[in-house]
């Protein structure tokens, strides 16, 4: 079992317990245009919402792996939502960021504060990039910070199907 797959697996087994529903948060995107969070969360797939700033050597190495996420599940089951926390100051490095990596998913932009990225749920946030998962039916589920690749995603989302089948089977 992979070390990713070993660091979620708290989280499946409270799965039928899921901590909290997708955040009520409005940011901008790129166009300064607002937009609630949860317009992304909860449309009867699972999403993954990436945080990353322009700045950031993991971010910049590992952003890949959420474009050919969002890629290969966008039309099925999944999709992808970034939120950098440059800031509204810092939109056009952030733009340079989505250009260059050519995120083929939506963004919007958060002010770098504890008290709005706490909202997407899993306690205090420490970092980028962070990567919140959250069930089609926009239950938060998971957080992971730093590295997560495709691979690790679709582990969690077929794990966290079979546990939900599990309960289902079972009455829980």
């Amino acid at each position: 079992m992979s070390k990713m797959l070993k660091w979620f697996m708290p989280f499946l087994l409270a799965f039928p317990i899921a901590v909290s529903a997708a955040p009520d948060l409005v940011l901008k995107d790129f166009s300064g245009n607002e937009h609630n969070v949860s317009e992304y969360i909860g449309k009867g797939k699972w999403t993954v919402v990436v945080i990353w700033a322009h700045n950031c050597p993991a971010c910049n190495s590992e952003i890949h792996h959420m474009t050919f996420f969002h890629d290969a599940h966008k039309d099925k089951d999944a999709t992808v939502l970034g939120v950098t926390v440059d800031g509204w100051s810092q939109r056009e490095k952030a733009q340079i960021f989505v250009d260059t990596h050519a995120l083929n998913f939506p963004n919007l932009i958060a002010e770098p504060r504890r008290e709005v990225m706490i909202k997407f749920g899993g306690g205090d946030f420490y970092g980028t990039p962070t990567f919140y998962i959250y069930s089609p039916r926009g239950e938060y589920l998971a957080r992971q910070e730093g590295r997560l690749t495709q691979e690790d995603v679709e582990k969690f989302i077929n794990s966290a199907r079979q546990a939900s089948r599990k309960n289902s089977d079972t009455g829980g």
